[in-house]
């Protein structure tokens, strides 16, 4: 287990960075540099944040960084609170009020500090592109830049290197290594366990030859207005609308086949078709790369084909939903799919399916 110096948490609001020890001789040489691949990364920065919420005007709360070296040892580690100046949202799950809050930083007194601390790095998280997201919004609002520019999604890794686990939550991967939690839904106790898990995922992907599933993280230019607080000093949670978070790109096809329509009770499967209507409380962008890292095809319409529609308002007259109820679709909600995004199901070889859906034939003989 990585040896964590740090003073409580709840003891300290401002940040905190105390250097790790260095990694023994003997696991420096037990890594395998002879055949260690070349296009790997040199280091690596281990993130995880706790938010209030999940929309794009949401902010963060705590923010932990584990740094890592090419093969990944632990250099250092890093955890601070942040002020969010607004209600800590779900303190039931990450345990900071407001009260607790009052005296942390503000994001932006302790960006220097963060930016030191993935420069020149790949960030690592758990699905990573809700951390990167967060990080992404808050730097957009200050004035530095963001210093990030891969990320790696620790589930698309265990994916890649088709780990045997129930599901991708973060306990799975820990128990998978016997690594031990010790605090969940804490940054920095999540950072390390993290940390942990990845080193060995990544000499198993080493030893392999197997390419490390990164993306590019482009940084945002335009932020909503911030939400106006009401009587009470929380901000409302209308959504903004009319801004561009990321450039438009041309999304990679879906690798995996169509298993066919979503089954209600049942989990998603890799290679589902899910069309998103109306609007979402979640930035667009932001629900359709969980969906696509989690192995989904976004579809753009509705068809025969189409396994399952998502829509806040199920009885609306859209387009997509009125499809939907044609062709006999499941439409659930934003926060039912999301939960569903937690453990989707690998994809099935050849996947079941009634005629007409997106199956390839089964091999003759």
């Amino acid at each position: 287990m990585l040896e964590d110096q740090t003073a409580r948490p709840d003891e300290e609001a401002g940040a905190l960075y105390i250097p790790a020890q260095s990694a023994p001789a003997h696991r420096a040489a037990a890594s395998g540099d002879a055949c260690w691949p070349s296009n790997y990364p040199e280091g690596y920065a281990v993130v995880d944040v706790e938010t209030t919420g999940l929309r794009r005007d949401d902010r963060i709360v705590s923010a932990a960084v584990y740094r890592l070296d090419s093969r990944g040892d632990v250099e250092d580690h890093w955890y601070t609170q942040v002020n969010p100046q607004r209600d800590p949202g779900p303190t039931w799950i990450h345990g900071l009020t407001a009260e607790v809050l009052a005296d942390a930083p503000l994001f932006e007194e302790v960006a220097a500090d963060l930016a030191e601390r993935l420069e020149g790095r790949v960030l690592v998280a758990h699905n990573a592109v809700f951390d990167w997201s967060m990080i992404a919004r808050e730097y957009a609002r200050t004035a530095h830049d963001l210093p990030v520019r891969h990320r790696l999604c620790t589930i698309a890794l265990a994916k890649e290197l088709a780990l045997p686990l129930p599901n991708h939550k973060l306990e799975s991967l820990a128990a998978h290594y016997g690594v031990v939690q010790q605090r969940a839904h804490h940054a920095l106790d999540d950072a390390r366990v993290l940390a942990e898990a990845f080193r060995p995922s990544l000499h198993r992907a080493a030893r392999h030859g197997v390419r490390l599933p990164l993306l590019a993280c482009v940084p945002l230019t335009e932020l909503p207005p911030e939400p106006a607080a009401d009587r009470y000093g929380s901000a409302p949670r209308s959504r903004p609308h009319g801004f561009g978070w990321r450039p438009s790109r041309k999304r990679p096809p879906c690798p995996y086949p169509n298993p066919g329509r979503w089954e209600p009770g049942g989990p998603l499967r890799q290679g589902m078709r899910v069309a998103l209507s109306g609007d979402t409380s979640v930035d667009r962008e932001l629900l359709e790369d969980r969906a696509i890292e989690a192995g989904l095809h976004i579809a753009t319409s509705v068809s025969r084909r189409t396994s399952l529609v998502v829509s806040n308002d199920p009885h609306s007259v859209t387009s997509k939903v009125a499809r939907a109820r044609t062709f006999g679709t499941p439409v659930i909600d934003e926060a039912a799919f999301t939960h569903l995004l937690r453990d989707v199901a690998p994809a099935q070889d050849p996947p079941p399916g009634p005629a007409g859906w997106e199956v390839p034939p089964s091999p003759a003989g």
